[in-house]
C-alpha cells in the first residue's frame, strides 16, 4: 500500500508528475509495505504529487534572519518565561539564567507535576507568578514553599500555564512543555506579544497553519530552539532577499544506522533504545531509530523559513557536530558546528541578535583537529520508510502534519509496550494518514487541530487490534 496524501477535497486541487526520471523506484519494504522512493535531489520520483492552490501560512523566517531596525536591546537582565521549567528544556534553561543573572531573569514558571524540583527553582530564580498543571498538588507546593519570604502568586491547571506564559513582564517565553497541551500556552503568548523560544513541535508541526498567520498579525518572532532549525537560523542570519536555495538535515542515522533492511523485522524494543551516540528519553531515542525525528523536522523547517519540500535534504552525519546546513543560491554550503549541547540553541533563542560570552569550563570549545574527521551518507529510504510518510504529509499541509505526529507518538507508545512490532510503527502512521485524507483541513482552527490530534492517538490505537494491520511478516 502506498500512501498518496490529497489535498482537502473542498480546495480545488492540481495533479502533476515528476519529470526528473521517468522510471519508478519503488522499495518493498519487508511485509506489505510499499514506497516510492524520493531522489537525491529532492523529487518525488515517479509518485504523485498533489498540491493545493491555496497559498500556505507564511514562515516564521522567509529565508533569511535580519533583526529589525530599532530592536530593543536589554540593559539589565532580560525578563522570560518557563513553561514546562522541570523538564530537561526548562532546567537547561535554567542553567543559563542562573550561569548570566546580569543577562536574563525568570518571572513566571509552569510545571506539570514534579513539585520537590519546582519548589527548588522558586526558591532559586523567584519568579512572581507558578503555575501547577495538577491541581491536586497546590497544596503540596505551597507547604514546600512556606519558608520562602516573598512568596510567588500559584495558579493550578491550564489556566496558570496561559498565565504564565502571557506574564505582562516576560519578554520571551520559552515553550519546553510536550504535546499539544503547548499550543494553547504559546497562542496566549503570541497574543500578548511574547517573542517564543520554540521547543514545543506541535506548534509548528501540527499547528503552522493557525500559528504563524497570527505571529505575522502580532508582530512575534519564532526562535527555534532545537538543534537543527537552530542550526540554520544561524546560517541564514544576513542573507539577502531569496538567497536561500536548499535546507540540508543532518541526522545521526539512530540505533539501526548500521543494520542491514532484511534485520528490521527482527528488532526488539531494546535494540531500539540503543543510541550510538546518546542516552535519551525512550520516545526521542526510538523517533532517532526510525528517523521519523527528522521527517517531522522537514516539516518545522518548511514552516520555519519557508523552503518548498523539494529543497529540505536529510544526510546522515554519525557524528552529530554539523548541526544543519544551508545551500546559497550560488552553491555555497553555511554549515553550523559544535558538541552536541542543547544550551547553545536555548542561549541563542534568548539572546538573539547578540552573541553571549560563554566560559570554556561549563561551555567546552570545538577543537576539530581532535575530532579528527566528519563523515556524511545518503539515508536508505527503504530502512526508513518515515522520510517519504513526512514528506507526503507535508506536501499534503493543514492537519496532516499533526495526524502524521500525533500517530507516530501513539505508534511509537505501542511499541515501547511491546504491542506491535518496530515495523509496525511505520504502518500505523501510513494508515491513520490514509484514513485522514477524506477530513484534511488546510486551515484549521485551532480547535480543529486539537481535535485530530486527539483523534489521530485514538485511531492510531484502534489499529492495534484491528484486522487492517497486519502483523509484518518473519
Amino acid at each position: 500500500m502506498a500512501l498518496n496524501l490529497l489535498s482537502p477535497a473542498e480546495v480545488k486541487s492540481i495533479f502533476f508528475s515528476d519529470s526528473f526520471k521517468p522510471n519508478s523506484l519503488t522499495a518493498k519494504f519487508p511485509g506489505s509495505f510499499a514506497l516510492k522512493r524520493k531522489d537525491q535531489c529532492g523529487a518525488a520520483s515517479g509518485r504523485r504529487v498533489y498540491c493545493s492552490l491555496q497559498a500556505p501560512p507564511p514562515p516564521a523566517w522567509p529565508g533569511r534572519a535580519v533583526p529589525e531596525p530599532g530592536r530593543k536591546t536589554w540593559d539589565g537582565p532580560k525578563p522570560i518565561s518557563i513553561i514546562g521549567c522541570t523538564g530537561s528544556i526548562g532546567t537547561q534553561t535554567l542553567d543559563i539564567v542562573a550561569e548570566n543573572p546580569d543577562k536574563f531573569k525568570v518571572v513566571a514558571l509552569a510545571a506539570g507535576s514534579n513539585i520537590t524540583l519546582l519548589a527548588d527553582q522558586v526558591k532559586r530564580f523567584r519568579p512572581q507568578l507558578v503555575a501547577v498543571r495538577n491541581d491536586s498538588l497546590i497544596a503540596e507546593l505551597e507547604e514546600a514553599l512556606n519558608d520562602v519570604e516573598q512568596k510567588p502568586e500559584i495558579i493550578p491547571g491550564e489556566q496558570g500555564i496561559i498565565e504564565v506564559a502571557r506574564h505582562p513582564d516576560a519578554v520571551t517565553v520559552v515553550t519546553g512543555i510536550v504535546g499539544c497541551a503547548g499550543l494553547k500556552p504559546t497562542v496566549a503568548a503570541i497574543e500578548a506579544g511574547k517573542d517564543i523560544a520554540l521547543a514545543n513541535k506541535e506548534t509548528l508541526i501540527a499547528g503552522g497553519p493557525f500559528v504563524l498567520p497570527l505571529a505575522h498579525k502580532h508582530n512575534v518572532k519564532i526562535l527555534p530552539a532545537d538543534s537543527e532549525h537552530s542550526a540554520i537560523f544561524q546560517c541564514i542570519q544576513g542573507l539577502s532577499e531569496g538567497a536561500l536555495r536548499r535546507i540540508i538535515l543532518t541526522a545521526s542515522g539512530g540505533a539501526f544506522r548500521d543494520w542491514p533492511v532484511d534485520k528490521l523485522k527482527d528488532v526488539k524494543v531494546a535494540d531500539a533504545l540503543k543510541h550510538p551516540n546518546w542516552n535519551m528519553g525512550k520516545k526521542i531515542t526510538v523517533d532517532s531509530a526510525t528517523l521519523f525525528n527528522k521527517g517531522l523536522e522537514v516539516i518545522e523547517a518548511h514552516y520555519l523559513f519557508g523552503a518548498d519540500y523539494d529543497h529540505i535534504d536529510i544526510v546522515i552525519h554519525p557524528q552529530s557536530i554539523i548541526h544543519s546546513m544551508v545551500e546559497t543560491q550560488d552553491s555555497s554550503v553555511l554549515a553550523q558546528l559544535g558538541w552536541p549541547d542543547m544550551r547553545l540553541p536555548i542561549l541563542y533563542t534568548l539572546s538573539w541578535p547578540d552573541r553571549i560570552y560563554c566560559s570554556e569550563i561549563t561551555w567546552p570549545r570545538l577543537d576539530l583537529c581532535k575530532l579528527g574527521s566528519l563523515t556524511f551518507k545518503t539515508p536508505d529510504n527503504v530502512k526508513y520508510p518515515s522520510m517519504n510518510l513526512a514528506y507526503a504529509a507535508g506536501r499534503a499541509g493543514g492537519t496532516m502534519t499533526g495526524v502524521l505526529s500525533a500517530a507516530n507518538e501513539k505508534a511509537v507508545e505501542m511499541f515501547i509496550d511491546e504491542k506491535i512490532s518496530y515495523l509496525d510503527i511505520f504502518k500505523v502512521v501510513e494508515l491513520t494518514c490514509e484514513k485522514h485524507q477524506n477530513e484534511l483541513l488546510s486551515s484549521p482552527s485551532l480547535e480543529d487541530i486539537i481535535h485530530y490530534d486527539l483523534w489521530a492517538r485514538e485511531y492510531a490505537a484502534s489499529l492495534q487490534s484491528s484486522s487492517s494491520l497486519t502483523p509484518v511478516a518473519a
